[in-house]
């Protein structure tokens, strides 16, 4: 087990400093902002893994790809947009396979949000990664669909929970916009048309019908 865990937290910081670090001959690394992980002892990581390297490259995109039941979505992560520390950890757990096996808790689809939820392992809002990371928001942030975003349970309270705007999210701009779906939008018209199983939130605002899950989530298109 140590051994495994070693290679894989050499593979985390290989691949992700080094997109920071550049090359020998580079007359300067790439510009990148500094980000504070803190450990949540008192909620534990629900799966083993390690904070993301705290330098966060803020140039380009990176393409991942989550897998659900109901097929693929690539999104569109932008390192050089508004918050390159929520990009930095979830191409972190991404690489640590924190999202594969894991089930989307929560379906809206009402006259003010319409997202899919997800990254939270044992149910809505419960079960993170064991550290948290302050809000990169500046109050100009809309959530039109296809938006990918930080979900958060108050100020400074990321992790790894995040959602996909399948409509629209007519919400304050209180949480860190990642990137963009690039393919796959129609796979979330599909667990939306399956249905919402009704909560005391409302009746289209509750656990997908159909069970929802993140089968694998990869790097790449």
């Amino acid at each position: 087990m140590r051994t495994r865990w070693g290679a894989a937290v050499a593979a985390v910081v290989l691949s992700l400093s080094g997109l920071v670090a550049g090359s020998a001959s580079a007359a300067a690394p790439p510009p990148a902002v500094w980000c504070e992980f803190t450990p949540t002892p008192d909620n534990p990581a629900a799966r083993p893994v390690l904070p993301p390297p705290p330098l966060a490259p803020t140039i380009g995109t990176l393409d991942v790809t989550f897998r659900f039941n109901y097929g693929p979505v690539t999104v569109r992560l932008d390192r050089a947009g508004a918050a390159p520390c929520a990009v930095q950890n979830m191409t972190s757990l991404v690489l640590q396979r924190f999202y594969d096996s894991s089930r989307c808790w929560r379906l809206t689809d009402s006259a003010r949000l319409g997202v899919l939820q997800c990254g939270d392992i044992y149910e809505v809002e419960k079960g993170g990664p064991g550290y948290r990371f302050p809000d990169e928001v500046d109050g100009t942030e809309t959530y039109e669909r296809g938006t990918v975003a930080m979900g958060n349970q108050g100020p400074g309270t990321n992790g790894s929970e995040f959602f996909i705007v399948h409509s629209f999210a007519h919400i304050p701009a209180n949480y860190s916009v990642l990137g963009t779906v690039v393919r796959g939008m129609d796979v979330l018209d599909r667990m939306v048309a399956a249905g919402i199983i009704p909560t005391e939130r409302g009746p289209r605002d509750g656990e997908p019908a159909a069970p929802v899950t993140i089968d694998r989530a990869d790097l790449g298109g």
